[in-house]
């Protein structure tokens, strides 16, 4: 079998054409392999512009209304809240952050999030242990990821 020239002027096989280095080595990638791919993610995109796809949910019912699941929003009860599911299927709403407008009407003061300091991000995510955050229906996993 003879190599071939990709258009960067890096030889391949026959039927290979030449994708970049991996771990400082020329990495030569099959042709139709390739094609399908892109193939399939032309029509995934379509399909998806389209509505085909029913099993992504981005809102659901929580007690008789339309609420976006997992996108978090300023809270009522605390700072933060969020809407997912649980593993039983239902909408859950997970509170997180400190006081929010509760504390305030309790007199409390409320804290500033100051997740710009290096110094306090790195305590904040060592103290709540945010290597392992644990499962979407807990505060933790939602402060962590703000944090």
């Amino acid at each position: 079998m003879a190599k071939e020239k990709g258009a960067d002027g890096k030889e391949c096989w026959d039927g290979y054409r030449y994708g970049g280095t991996e771990n400082g080595k020329d990495k030569c990638i099959k042709v139709h392999e390739m094609n399908v791919c892109n193939e399939c993610a032309v029509a995934m995109l379509e399909d998806i512009k389209a509505g085909k796809f029913t099993d992504v949910i981005t809102e659901a019912d929580y007690h008789g209304r339309k609420v976006p699941l997992g996108k978090p929003m300023r809270g009522d009860i605390k700072k933060f809240k969020v809407y997912v599911k649980n593993p039983d299927g239902n909408v859950v709403k997970v509170n997180f952050g400190h006081g929010g407008t509760s504390a305030k009407r309790a007199g409390q003061k409320t804290m500033r999030i100051r997740k710009s300091n290096p110094a306090r991000r790195k305590s904040f995510r060592a103290r709540h242990n945010c290597d392992t955050p644990g499962p979407r229906t807990k505060a933790r996993y939602w402060s962590c990821r703000n944090w």
